[in-house]
């Protein structure tokens, strides 16, 4: 039987139904055990299985989950990959329609998903000049002010473009009208 005791990552433990296997994972209420027999099992805490041997865990317990999760941050703060942005729903699916003012022209429709994923890689690549500017080692102070000046325009210019996205988070900020 098992004690009171949260068992650490790494202990080892013979449960009745699933065999032998290793604790891999912790959280408030279960253990993720990998079964030598049965492979990964979640098990209640206060599950009836025998300790093989417990390991201690006194350091705070960090999933697989929490370390995915961290990582994906950083990467995403460092590279060049594009965060996922969301569409708003009503324009999901929907068609941009460019009419000419000669009605005997035809109109050009794009899809609205396309033109918008083009809007997000046009700001991606806004944002990795930003970092390159402002990491620059041979850009004079001045100049680095100068040209984050100009990109924070070219944010100005694309707020028109705010109505597509899903998430007010993610909206083009230009320069503020409260200086």
């Amino acid at each position: 039987m098992h004690m009171n005791k949260i068992l650490g990552i790494g202990s080892r433990i013979n449960h009745p139904e699933y065999g032998k296997g290793v604790v891999t994972n912790v959280d408030s209420k279960m253990y993720w055990v990998t079964f030598i027999d049965k492979g990964l099992e979640t098990i209640e805490l206060n599950d009836d299985f025998e300790v093989i041997e417990a390991s201690d865990d006194d350091l705070d317990t960090v999933s697989f989950y929490e370390v995915e999760r961290s990582l994906r941050s950083i990467l995403k703060k460092w590279s060049d990959a594009s965060e996922i942005v969301p569409i708003a729903d009503k324009y999901k699916g929907g068609t941009l329609i460019l009419q000419p003012k000669d009605t005997g022209l035809a109109n050009k429709e794009v899809p609205i998903d396309t033109f918008f994923h083009k809007i997000v890689m046009l700001r991606d690549r806004l944002r990795v000049m930003e970092q390159k500017i402002n990491s620059s080692k041979v850009l004079e102070p001045q100049d680095k002010v100068d040209l984050q000046q100009y990109i924070t325009r070219c944010y100005g210019s694309l707020t028109t473009f705010n109505v597509l996205f899903k998430n007010n988070s993610q909206h083009f900020k230009g320069e503020s009208s409260k200086k």
